[in-house]
């Protein structure tokens, strides 16, 4: 489950994960969110609070998206989430054209600061 969290504005969309994402959380909340923003604002800016990692559908939906969208992202920021993810990130960065980001959990005020710089 995830939940949109108040710092969401304009082209700034903060999200905070409770649990491993889901298809439901990509169908319901995370797309959505993301196409409207990206249809208003061009590109967008996207922070995961409390990242554990993804259901197996949702990481295809994950990839779909980033892969269709791959020039609209300027940051991508992730809080927490396991030691592996600096590896996926690593190889999303292939593809995808904007920055990004790994903060730990202790870092939060750093991950909003520089998502919204």
């Amino acid at each position: 489950m995830v939940e949109v969290l108040p710092e969401s504005n304009g082209n700034i969309l903060v999200l905070q994960a409770k649990g491993r994402l889901t298809h439901q959380d990509y169908k319901n909340v995370i797309i959505p969110r993301l196409e409207a923003m990206i249809r208003d604002h061009g590109k967008v800016r996207f922070l995961l609070d409390n990242f554990q990692g993804w259901r197996a559908v949702a990481f295809w939906e994950d990839a779909r998206f980033g892969l269709i969208h791959r020039k609209d992202f300027e940051k991508i920021a992730l809080i927490g989430g396991p030691k592996w993810i600096l590896w996926a990130l690593k190889l999303v960065a292939l593809v995808v054209s904007g920055e990004m980001r790994t903060f730990s959990a202790h870092e939060r005020n750093e991950a909003l600061s520089w998502i919204q710089a």
